[in-house]
């Protein structure tokens, strides 16, 4: 069967597990332009529609831990579709959600099957490829997945000014349903099947007892951590301190995703030189100094922010997430080739549950000001690497069977 998918077109395989992949971003970023409107007819504030963004983080976090050994027991193609119905059932609910509070129940009901679907992608990566060749590929399949994230919001934002919020999540549910026919009718399974198969405790045991894997874990918690601080807080920052409108909030927000794009590209190509764990550090070392420098600009600057400022600095630290998201993974399921699917679910799982409780803190902090936001991305940044520096002191295990 791996021979099978082998043989396939690289580019429209990629297309197919990037497509997969997407559901996150979509879900998490078409309704953003929204916020304010989903408030007011809900008769909710903002703060607690923005809240909804750290129940799905939460519900994704929960769907990718059970997914992950249910994937690796029962294969890629019973995970995904499995995740795929929660996530549909989740999308159409929502469309007819009363008030903030089934807002949040249906938000997580989505996060489950989303987190259960988006596991296996790049636990089918692992099945294919290893090492560098397994970084290269999910940073190509991450170039395609960019577009997600920057045509998002601008597809809510069309959405709502058109149709209504209520038709975002009803975009959703067209988009899921077509990735099941096309996984359907496209993707074979590439689980090799075990004789010896350990249950879920003994898979995530096997994880966490490798301090190097947990090293990866960490540098992907941080980085999940200061990515949702920013997105979680971005309506508010963009659309009420900086004063920008709904139609325009989703370009200022696309930047960021163009410059992970770049990022991308940028690391495929080093990737041919350079060790995954090299250039994993590199993208640490940068954010944390473009970090240091966007909490110096907003500690500074007062009531004066400068939005041509701080958006290319927020661009910056931003795109450093093309470096670090794709060498975390790749450095974490080469040690475990017969388990990737649990492996990445707790990075998964781990990263989505810390970024809900960064957006959280930055959300429960929140001034009017882009302080909170950033000092949480700041704090996130310096922790990522010295974390994972000390965990990966020493010789690196062989990888496990």
């Amino acid at each position: 069967m791996t021979a099978g998918i082998k043989s396939l077109h690289i580019p429209g395989f990629l297309f197919i597990l990037a497509a997969l992949t997407a559901l996150a971003p979509l879900a998490t970023d078409a309704y953003l332009p929204a916020v304010p409107t989903i408030a007011e007819s809900l008769g909710a504030s903002v703060h607690q529609v923005e809240l909804s963004i750290s129940f799905f983080l939460l519900g994704f976090s929960l769907g990718q831990l059970f997914g992950g050994p249910f994937s690796d027991h029962f294969g890629r193609r019973v995970g995904i579709f499995t995740g795929l119905s929660l996530f549909l059932t989740g999308s159409l609910a929502i469309m007819f959600t009363p008030n903030v509070e089934w807002l949040w129940c249906f938000r997580i009901l989505q996060a489950l099957g989303g987190g259960m679907t988006v596991v296996n992608t790049p636990a089918i990566v692992r099945d294919l490829y290893s090492g560098r060749e397994s970084a290269q590929t999910l940073s190509r399949m991450a170039v395609i997945l960019m577009l997600a994230p920057l045509m998002a919001p601008i597809l809510g934002s069309l959405v709502l000014q058109t149709l209504g919020w209520h038709m975002i999540f009803g975009l959703l549910l067209i988009y899921g349903a077509i990735i099941a026919v096309v996984i359907y009718r496209s993707l074979p399974e590439t689980r090799v099947v075990q004789k010896d198969r350990p249950n879920a405790i003994r898979r995530y045991w096997m994880v966490l007892k490798n301090r190097h894997a947990v090293g990866y874990l960490a540098s992907a918690c941080f980085g999940y951590g200061s990515l949702f601080a920013f997105i979680t807080s971005s309506p508010s920052v963009y659309m009420g301190y900086f004063n920008l409108s709904e139609s325009v909030y989703p370009f200022a927000f696309g930047a960021n995703v163009f410059s992970v794009l770049v990022m991308n590209k940028l690391n495929i190509r080093l990737l041919g030189k350079h060790a995954p764990r090299k250039l994993l550090l590199g993208g640490q070392v940068v954010q944390l100094i473009t970090g240091a420098a966007l909490l110096l600009f907003v500690a500074l600057g007062g009531d004066s922010l400068n939005i041509f400022l701080f958006i290319p600095l927020v661009m910056l630290f931003f795109g450093c997430h093309g470096l670090v998201s794709a060498n975390s993974m790749a450095g974490i399921t080469d040690f475990f080739p017969r388990n990737s699917a649990t492996a990445t679910a707790l990075m998964g799982a781990c990263g989505f549950a810390f970024g809900s409780l960064a957006g959280s803190v930055a959300s429960l902090f929140a001034d009017g000001t882009p302080l909170p936001m950033t000092l949480v991305m700041f704090g996130c940044a310096l922790l990522a690497p010295a974390i994972r520096l000390l965990l990966q002191m020493g010789p690196a295990p062989e990888p496990a069977e």
